[in-house]
């Protein structure tokens, strides 16, 4: 996304392509910082770097910023350890507001002076004090159905600021509802997916029209509410309960029955909620925007048993998504990390490939 966010990243002379450095991708969130850095070969592109740095508790709090010593520290550190410079950032989607609605106009420019005309329509916050972006979804009428998010000012220059003191050069700033659809699909592509992005304390869903977001929700519940089950149920250390986790999963086998039960018993409340949301899209989407299938990533999402758990309850076809779709063969390299753990990734990856979508 160009426009207001490329001139907070000052980047308003980008140099030839042949002279960037590795693409890289910044994803901050409220439980620690992941960074992704990719490089084209001749036989395709692979993922250089799959790293995180994780925040203790307290460090963000209801998605707002209460330690800035403890994020510079740690994007200091990745930017150190793997020599990053400047990178694509991704802004949390709990602090846009995304939008769509038809612009006036055949060219760019006109159809961000028709929404910016009314954007108090999409974003409430005193129209001064928005930054917005737009993207073209499809023709309609004499103009363009589009697809904004909005930030506040104050938001992308915090991050401006935290970044500066890290060392790290902005070269975007990107919602992360438009990273995550990027790395899982093609370009072109256009079936309607929702995404279950389940992270360590929140759970993301996105309706995306190939890599173009169309709806987005932050549920306030992820995989350590299932850590925090097994920890219960067998009396273990966190980091045990995260093994058992991982092992177990939810399904059924003999003697585990009420492990299941006590795992399910929190699942069901992600599933409540992502019904909800799900219901809600089908009843009001045109038939041919109706989602067909649903794709879960995130550091939470290859828990054994929840796509086939979730697939009974969506009654849609549910797997893990894949977020080396973008690159070459993994019969010619190998990631830094396993694919599943690559999940946790899917905002960085969609990251370091705006480039290649440009």
């Amino acid at each position: 996304m160009e426009g207001t966010f490329s001139r907070y990243a000052r980047i308003a002379l980008p140099p030839p392509r042949y002279l960037w450095p590795l693409p890289a991708g910044i994803d901050i969130s409220t439980s620690g910082v992941k960074l992704a850095v990719t490089k084209e070969h001749a036989h395709g592109l692979e993922l250089m770097v799959a790293d995180e740095r994780r925040f203790d508790a307290g460090v963000f709090e209801r998605g707002e910023m209460s330690d800035r010593t403890a994020v510079v520290r740690a994007l200091t550190s990745l930017a150190r350890a793997h020599g990053v410079e400047q990178a694509h950032v991704a802004l949390p989607e709990t602090r846009a507001y995304l939008f769509e609605t038809d612009a006036e106009g055949a060219t760019p420019e006109a159809w961000r002076s028709s929404v910016e005309r009314r954007i108090d329509e999409f974003v409430p916050i005193p129209p001064a004090d928005v930054a917005f972006d737009l993207v073209p979804l499809r023709p309609s009428g004499d103009g363009m159905r589009v697809v904004g998010v909005g930030y506040a000012h104050r938001a992308v220059d915090e991050l401006l600021s935290v970044l500066e003191e890290a060392g790290i050069r902005a070269r975007s700033f990107e919602d992360e509802t438009f990273s995550v659809p990027r790395s899982l699909f093609l370009p072109g592509e256009a079936e309607n997916v929702m995404i279950i992005d389940i992270g360590r304390t929140t759970t993301k869903v996105v309706v995306a029209t190939g890599t173009i977001p169309r709806y987005a929700t932050t549920l306030d519940i992820g995989g350590h509410a299932l850590t925090l089950a097994v920890q219960k149920h067998f009396g273990v250390t966190e980091e045990e309960a995260k093994k058992v986790k991982a092992d177990k999963g939810i399904v059924a086998g003999e003697g585990t029955e009420e492990y299941v039960a006590a795992m399910l018993s929190t699942v069901s409340a992600v599933r409540d909620e992502i019904m909800r949301r799900l219901d809600y899209w089908q009843t009001h989407a045109k038939p041919e925007d109706r989602v067909t299938r649903a794709v879960l990533v995130g550091g939470n999402a290859s828990v054994r048993g929840l796509a086939q758990y979730l697939a009974g309850a969506l009654a849609l076809p549910v797997a893990d998504g894949d977020v080396f779709r973008n690159f070459a063969s993994l019969d010619l390299w190998l990631p830094p990390a396993p694919k599943r753990a690559s999940l946790a990734y899917a905002t960085a990856i969609g990251l370091t490939l705006r480039d290649r979508a440009s």
